[in-house]
């Protein structure tokens, strides 16, 4: 598990339900198990179990395939929440970068 935060944990804080989000924007081309789900994010069973059925009732997170008895996950990225996700993401991303480059200014009393 990666130690730290993303631009968007730091904005809208760390908890289970923003972290899970945070892993799949991260991992938007991928599927992944519960399991796989729990290990990356490094959270416990309980705490991701209590949080889990309410991202996929706002249809965040939805299966997309099927192995025996396991089900895989991914981003919807068809639900308007998560394109509002990936947008905010992505200007929080320019916003840090352009605050990266722009020159540093250093006033002088006369």
């Amino acid at each position: 598990m990666n130690k730290e935060k993303s631009l968007l944990l730091e904005m809208l804080g760390s908890s289970p339900e923003m972290r899970i989000i945070d892993f799949f924007l991260d991992n938007k081309l991928f599927d992944f198990s519960k399991k796989e789900i729990i290990e990356e994010t490094g959270m416990s069973k309980a705490t991701f179990y209590k949080h889990w059925d309410r991202l996929e009732g706002f249809g965040i997170v939805k299966i997309s395939r099927k192995f025996g008895k396991a089900k895989l996950y991914q981003i919807n990225r068809g639900n308007p929440l998560v394109e509002e996700l990936f947008r905010l993401e992505k200007q929080l991303i320019t916003t840090a970068a352009d605050r990266q480059e722009a020159p540093i200014t250093v006033q002088h009393s006369v």
